[in-house]
C-alpha cells in the first residue's frame, strides 16, 4: 500500500531523503510513480508552487496544487497556505533545458486522488486513524488525515471536559488519533477525539481521595468552579474568589463518586501558569471501535457512542 499518511510523515524519511538526492534518483521515482514530499518555498504570482527537492527545484502548477482548485471547490488559500511546509506529490514530468538542466513537473492533486480512492473511501465511522493538526478555530480543529486532506474535529468532540478553544488541547503540527464519527453524502469525513481518551473510570483510577492534584480551571460558575484533572475528567470545587478560568490549581479531592460522575474538590490554590498542553494518553489502541460508554455501570445517566 503507498504512503498515505499527514504530509509532514513521510519529509524525513530515509527513502524519502534518498529518492530526492540526484536527477537520477528523481528519475527513478517517476518511473516508479513514488509519492515524495519536499518543502514549498515559493508561491508564485500565478500561484504555482515551487518545491525544493534538494538537487533541483520543481514545480506545481496551481490547478495540480489540491483536489478542487480546477473546479473552483478548493479556494486559492489552500495553495499560499503551503509556503514553507512540505507537501506531497508525484512527478508528472522531468523537462530538459537547453542547459541540460531538467525541471520536474509535480502534482499534489494526483497523490490525494489516489489517496481518497485507495484509503479514505474505505473508511466507516469507528476507524482510528492518525492525523496531524493543520489550524485551530474557535469551533473545532482541522487536521491533515492523509496527503493533505483536511477534515474538522468539532470542539465538543474533542473531550469530555469542555474548553474555551482548541488551543486549549492541542498545537499545530501535532500528531493525534481520532476517530471517524460520519461521513456525509459527499464524503466529507467528520472526526472525534473524545473515545480515545478514557472512560470516567479509567480516568478516576488514577486519583484517590485525599489526594492533593493538578488542575486547569475550564469555567467558573456561582455554584462552583470546574476543574479538569485530565482531558476526559473534572470536577466540581466549592466557590472560590479570585479564581479565572485557564488558570493552573492545586485542588484537594474530596470525593468520587462513580454512580453520579462526579469528582468533589477543594482549591487549594489558582495561580496563572502557561505549561505545554501534554500529549493526549490514548486507552484505546484497536483501529476500530464500535461504540464507547464514558460512563460507569453503576451510574443511572448514559453517555456512550454508538458507531454505525
Amino acid at each position: 500500500m503507498l504512503y498515505y499518511k499527514p504530509e509532514g510523515r513521510l519529509i524525513d524519511t530515509p527513502q524519502n531523503r534518498a529518492m530526492l538526492r540526484c536527477t537520477a534518483s528523481l528519475q527513478e521515482a517517476y518511473a516508479a510513480g513514488r509519492i515524495l514530499e519536499a518543502r514549498a518555498v515559493v508561491c508564485d504570482s500565478d500561484h504555482n508552487l515551487i518545491v525544493d527537492l534538494g538537487c533541483c527545484r520543481g514545480i506545481i502548477p496551481r490547478c495540480e496544487c489540491a483536489v478542487g482548485i480546477a473546479e473552483g471547490s478548493t479556494r486559492d488559500i489552500a495553495i499560499i497556505s503551503r509556503v514553507n511546509k512540505p507537501v506531497c506529490f508525484k512527478i508528472t514530468d522531468l523537462r530538459q533545458q537547453p542547459d541540460g538542466s531538467l525541471i520536474p513537473l509535480l502534482s499534489r492533486r494526483q497523490v490525494q486522488e489516489d489517496c481518497i480512492r485507495d484509503y479514505l473511501s474505505f473508511l466507516k465511522p469507528g476507524d482510528v486513524i492518525d492525523c496531524r493538526v493543520t489550524h485551530l478555530e474557535p469551533f473545532g480543529c482541522f487536521v491533515d488525515i492523509g496527503c493533505g486532506i483536511a477534515s474538522l474535529i468539532p470542539i465538543d468532540c474533542i473531550s469530555i471536559s469542555r474548553i474555551s478553544h482548541p488551543s486549549d488541547r492541542f498545537r499545530v503540527g501535532q500528531d493525534i488519533r481520532a476517530a471517524v464519527k460520519s461521513i456525509d453524502p459527499m464524503g466529507r469525513i467528520s472526526l472525534t477525539h473524545k473515545e480515545l481518551l478514557g472512560t470516567w473510570e479509567e480516568n478516576a483510577s488514577l486519583f484517590s481521595c485525599g489526594q492533593t492534584v493538578a488542575g486547569i480551571v475550564r469555567s467558573v460558575e456561582e455554584y462552583g468552579v470546574f476543574v479538569e484533572l485530565t482531558p476526559n475528567l473534572a470536577g466540581l470545587a466549592e466557590p472560590r474568589e479570585n479564581v479565572e478560568p485557564g488558570q493552573a490549581a492545586s485542588v484537594y479531592i474530596k470525593n468520587l463518586i462513580p454512580e453520579k460522575m462526579k469528582v468533589k474538590l477543594i482549591i487549594v490554590d489558582s495561580f496563572d501558569a502557561h505549561y505545554p498542553n501534554s500529549h493526549s494518553h490514548y486507552y484505546i489502541q484497536d483501529s476500530h471501535i464500535h461504540s464507547w460508554r464514558y460512563s460507569p455501570s453503576s451510574s443511572t445517566r448514559l453517555i456512550e457512542t454508538v458507531f454505525e
